[in-house]
C-alpha cells in the first residue's frame, strides 16, 4: 500500500458501515424479519421494517413485536432475535452483492494508502460471511480493522464502535470520514467526532452539522471524501 497522496494529508482514514452501505444485505435482514412476523401470525409493515435499519437486534425485535401488537417475554424476544440471525446467515450464504460504487471507492481508498475500518452492528459470525466474500472478490483484506456489534461496550447510535475503531487505527476523529446509510450509524459517527458521508437507502437522513448527504456511492471518490472532511464545521462553530 502506498503512502497517502499529496493534497490529502488531512484525510487519514475511512470507516465504512457494512449492511446497506458497502453491500446489499439489508434485504436479507428484512426477509428474515418478514418471515418471523408471518410465523407469529402477522405481517410487519414497511415503515416498521425501515425503522429497524442500523438498529440492534433487541430494538429491532421490539419494533417488530410492537408493530404486530404482540407482547413477548424476554426469553421469547431473545429466541426471535436468534432465529432472525440464523435465517439471515442462511440468506447471506446464498450470495452477496456490492452496493453501487462501493467496491470502486474501497479500492481507491486502499490504493491511496488510507487506513480503513469496517464498523458494523452485525455480530461477528454473520459479518465474517460477508468479509469472506469481500476478501475473495478483492483478492485481499481491504480493512485494517473490523469492529462488530458483539465486540463493543455499546452499539450504534452510541459512538463506542467508531471510537474503538479509531483507537485501533491510531487515527483521531478529525482525520476520519465515516460512511453510513442509517440514522443510528450517522449519529454514532458524528458523536465520535468524525465527518460523516450519509448514503440513505431505506431510511431518510436529516441534515446535521458534520453530515454530507449523497444518493449513493456511485461516482464518489477520494476528492469527494476530502470534501466531506473539509465541509465539517469546526468545534464550537455553528452550522
Amino acid at each position: 500500500m502506498s503512502d497517502p497522496q499529496p493534497g490529502r494529508a488531512d484525510l487519514r482514514a475511512v470507516l465504512f458501515d457494512m449492511d446497506g452501505t458497502l453491500v446489499e444485505t439489508e434485504q436479507y435482514w428484512g426477509e428474515a424479519m418478514f418471515e418471523l412476523a408471518a410465523s407469529l401470525g402477522g405481517r410487519m409493515s414497511e415503515s416498521a421494517r425501515a425503522a429497524t435499519v442500523g438498529s440492534t437486534m433487541r430494538r429491532s425485535m421490539a419494533i417488530l413485536h410492537a408493530d404486530l401488537g404482540l407482547v413477548r417475554t424476554e426469553e421469547e424476544l431473545l429466541d426471535d432475535a436468534r432465529w432472525v440471525e440464523y435465517r439471515t446467515a442462511q440468506l447471506l450464504a446464498t450470495g452477496i452483492s456490492w452496493c453501487p460504487g462501493a467496491r470502486e471507492l474501497l479500492t481507491e481508498v486502499r490504493a491511496a494508502g488510507l487506513r480503513t475500518a469496517l464498523v458494523t452492528t452485525t455480530p461477528r459470525r454473520l459479518a465474517d460471511i460477508v468479509l469472506s466474500t469481500i476478501r475473495a472478490d478483492l483478492g485481499a483484506d481491504p480493512f485494517d480493522v473490523t469492529v462488530c456489534g458483539d465486540e463493543v461496550p455499546a452499539r450504534k447510535p452510541d459512538p463506542a464502535p467508531y471510537r474503538q475503531a479509531m483507537s485501533a487505527l491510531g487515527v483521531g476523529p478529525e482525520a476520519c470520514v465515516v460512511i453510513e446509510d442509517s440514522e443510528s450509524g450517522v449519529a454514532a459517527g458524528l458523536a465520535a467526532g468524525a465527518a460523516v458521508l450519509g448514503v440513505p437507502t431505506l431510511q431518510a437522513l436529516a441534515p446535521a452539522p458534520g453530515l454530507t448527504l449523497r444518493k449513493g456511492l456511485g461516482g464518489i471518490g477520494l476528492e469527494d471524501l476530502a470534501g466531506v472532511l473539509a465541509a465539517r464545521q469546526p468545534a464550537g462553530v455553528p452550522a
